[in-house]
C-alpha cells in the first residue's frame, strides 16, 4: 500500500515542477502569486488539504482566489472543518511542502509529516475536500492541479462546488461538517429566509427619511456581484442595483473597483457617477469577503463619504446591545430567567480611535489583537457574542453554541408565556442574526443584508449612520529598513519592545498632539516598518506620522524618505 502511495505521489508531482526563483509562504491569505506560477503550489495544497481532512476526520475546503489582488494573480487557501482558516501550526509544513525542490523531496516530506501526525495513508481512511474558485482566468487550470493533488492521496474525494465566493465555500465546509445541507442554493435560502424574518420584525411605526429600500452595489467585476444578482431575486423589501459584475464584461476584476480600492483611495468605483449622488452605495471586494459602504458627494461625483468596517462594526454592536437589553427587560422576568451574555468587540490597532471610544462609551468590552483575521476571529470566539471587523471591511459576528442553545430555550419559553412581547421578538431577532451572518468567516453578502436590516430597524438614513461618530484624521506611512525583524512589538502591536528607545521616542512625539496616537509594526512580507498616526487634525496626523517615521529611520533605516501607504 505504501509503495503504491509513494508511486502515485511521485508520478503526479512530476507533472507540476516548482517554478524557478520563487519562494512561497502561507499566511492569512494562504499562498498568493502570479497565477501562471502557481500550478505546483496548488497541486501541493491539494495534497495538504487531503492530509488535513484525514487528520481531522472531517471535510475541509480548498479555495482558489487572490481576493482583492490584480486579475493576473491567484492564490490558494485551506478552510478547516469549522469553516475557519487552517490551523496555524500547519503553516510551516505548508511552506515546506510548497517549496520542496523536487518530487522526491516532496514525497519524503509528506511521508514524514504523516508519520509525525499519525495520519493513516490507507484505503480505510477517506478524505473529503470541497473545492471552489473565483472568476479569474487562471482558476480553471489551477482547479485541475488541485484535483490532481487531492487524487495523489489514495481514497481522497474532491467535491467541485464551482465558481463561488470565498465565504460561500467556508460556509459550505462548516455546514457539511455540522450535518446540514451545504449547497449554494442552501446558502441563498438560509440568507434570504433569515433576512425576511428580520425584515418582518422591523417595527411598523419606524419611518426613515430618504429612500431606504434602494441600494447600489459595486461587485468589483468579480464573483460577488454575480452571486448578489442571484440572491437579490429571493429578497423582499430591498431594491438592489448591481454594477460591475463579471458577467457585464465592462471592466477588469479589482481594477478601479472593489472594497479595497474604495476604502484605500476614498473615491467612487468605476461606473458610479452623477446619477448615484446621494444614494446609499456599497462595494464588495473581488471574492466578496470584504464590504464597505459609501455615499457620493454632491460636490464631486468622485469624492465620497466612506463608511468602513469600523462603522459597520459599530452599527452591529449597537443593534446586538439593544436586543440583549430588550431580551432581559421585563417586570415579570425574575433574575433566574435573565440570559447573561458576555459580548466582546474585537479590533486591531488600525481601528480608528473614534470608533473605539464610541464602542467603549456604549459600555461594551473592547479588546485589541495583532493585525490579521486569524487573531480577530480566535479572540471573538472566546465570547458568547463576539463581533470583529477590520477597517477594510472584513469581519463578522460569532455566537457560541452554548449561548445559542440557551437563547433558543428562552425563545421557546417566551413563545409559550409571552408571545409577541418585546423580549420574545428580541430572542427571535438574535436567532435570525445568527443564521443570517456567516459565522465561519467575513462575508460581504450576509454582512450587507444585516446592515440593511439594522438601518431599517433603527429608522436610520445613510446620513444618520455617517454621523454616528467623526473619525479622527489619520496617516499611514512606511519606512524601508535593513531588517524588519529588528522591531519587536507587544500589546497587540501597539508598543515597541525592541529596539530600546524607539517607543520612548514615539511616546514623546505623540504627547505633542491633542488626541494623538501612533504605533509602528513590521511588515509581514517585506523589509519595511509601517507607521500609523492619528490626531485631532489631518495636519497634526501627517506631522506625527512624519516625525515618528524619522525616528524609525534613525534607529533602523537607510535614512530614506517615507512613503504613504
Amino acid at each position: 500500500m505504501m509503495e503504491e502511495q509513494c508511486s502515485l505521489l511521485l508520478d503526479s508531482a512530476s507533472l507540476f515542477p516548482l517554478p524557478h526563483g520563487v519562494t512561497f509562504s502561507y499566511g492569512t491569505a494562504g499562498f498568493r502569486a502570479d497565477g501562471l506560477k502557481l500550478s505546483s503550489t496548488v497541486f501541493r495544497a491539494g495534497v495538504l488539504a487531503a492530509l488535513r481532512s484525514l487528520k481531522t476526520g472531517y471535510a475541509v475546503g480548498l479555495m482558489i482566489t487572490a481576493s482583492h489582488n490584480p486579475i493576473t494573480d491567484n492564490g490558494i487557501k485551506i478552510a478547516d472543518p469549522d469553516g475557519g482558516m487552517m490551523a496555524q501550526d500547519w503553516e510551516p509544513f505548508a511552506d515546506a511542502l510548497a517549496n520542496a525542490p523536487d518530487p522526491q523531496s516532496f514525497v519524503k516530506l509528506v511521508l514524514h509529516f504523516a508519520k509525525e501526525e499519525n495520519i493513516s495513508l490507507s484505503r480505510e481512511s477517506s478524505a473529503v475536500i470541497l473545492l471552489g474558485r473565483d472568476t479569474r482566468p487562471t482558476g480553471e487550470s489551477l482547479l485541475e492541479a488541485a484535483k490532481q493533488g487531492i487524487k495523489g492521496i489514495i481514497g481522497s474525494v474532491a467535491l467541485d462546488m464551482g465558481i463561488v465566493t470565498t465565504p460561500q465555500l467556508h460556509w459550505m465546509v462548516r455546514s457539511k461538517n455540522m450535518g446540514m445541507k451545504a449547497s449554494e442554493s442552501d446558502y441563498f435560502l438560509q440568507l434570504s429566509e433569515s433576512f425576511r424574518c428580520l425584515m418582518d420584525m422591523v417595527p411598523k411605526e419606524i419611518t426613515v427619511k430618504g429612500n431606504v429600500t434602494q441600494l447600489v452595489v459595486d461587485g468589483a467585476n468579480g464573483v460577488g456581484g454575480d452571486k448578489l444578482e442571484q440572491l437579490k431575486t429571493l429578497l423582499m423589501g430591498l431594491q438592489i442595483q448591481v454594477k460591475n459584475t463579471s458577467k457585464q464584461g465592462e471592466g477588469i476584476l479589482n481594477e478601479g473597483v472593489g472594497a479595497d480600492y474604495v476604502q484605500k483611495e476614498k473615491v467612487a468605483p468605476r461606473c458610479f457617477g452623477p446619477n448615484d449622488i446621494g444614494l446609499r452605495c456599497a462595494s464588495l471586494d473581488g471574492d466578496a469577503d470584504r464590504l464597505v459602504y459609501f455615499r457620493i458627494s454632491k460636490i464631486s461625483s468622485s469624492s465620497i463619504d466612506l463608511v468602513d468596517g469600523d462603522k459597520i462594526l459599530s452599527l452591529f454592536a449597537l443593534f446586538i446591545k439593544a436586543q440583549l437589553h430588550f431580551l432581559n427587560k421585563s417586570e415579570s422576568v425574575g433574575l433566574n430567567n435573565v440570559l447573561p451574555a458576555r459580548v466582546g468587540v474585537v479590533q486591531t490597532a488600525y481601528a480608528n480611535g473614534a470608533s473605539t471610544d464610541y464602542l467603549k462609551q456604549l459600555g461594551l468590552e473592547v479588546v485589541l489583537t495583532p493585525t490579521g483575521v486569524k487573531y480577530l476571529h480566535k479572540k471573538a470566539a472566546e465570547y458568547d457574542i463576539g463581533i470583529y471587523f477590520e477597517a477594510n471591511g472584513h469581519g463578522t459576528i460569532l455566537f457560541s453554541e452554548y449561548f445559542l442553545s440557551n437563547l433558543q430555550k428562552k425563545g421557546n419559553d417566551l413563545a409559550s408565556s409571552n408571545a409577541g412581547s418585546e423580549p420574545h421578538k428580541a430572542a427571535l431577532r438574535l436567532l435570525a442574526v445568527s443564521k443570517l451572518i456567516n459565522q465561519a468567516v467575513g462575508d460581504a453578502l450576509s454582512g450587507l443584508l444585516l446592515v440593511e436590516v439594522v438601518l431599517q430597524y433603527m429608522g436610520w438614513s445613510m446620513q444618520n449612520w455617517i454621523e454616528l461618530y467623526d473619525d479622527l484624521p489619520s496617516r499611514q506611512l512606511k519606512v524601508k529598513v535593513a531588517d524588519r525583524t529588528a522591531v519587536i512589538t507587544t500589546n497587540a502591536e501597539t508598543k515597541v519592545v525592541q529596539p530600546f528607545g524607539l517607543q520612548e521616542a514615539i511616546d514623546a512625539e505623540t504627547a505633542k498632539y491633542h488626541r494623538g496616537r501612533c504605533f509602528v509594526r513590521p511588515s509581514g512580507t517585506e523589509d519595511i516598518i509601517r507607521v500609523y498616526a492619528e490626531a485631532f487634525s489631518q495636519e497634526a496626523a501627517d506631522s506625527l506620522a512624519r516625525s515618528v517615521s524619522q525616528h524609525v529611520d534613525h534607529f533602523l533605516g537607510f535614512r530614506t524618505s517615507q512613503k504613504s501607504v
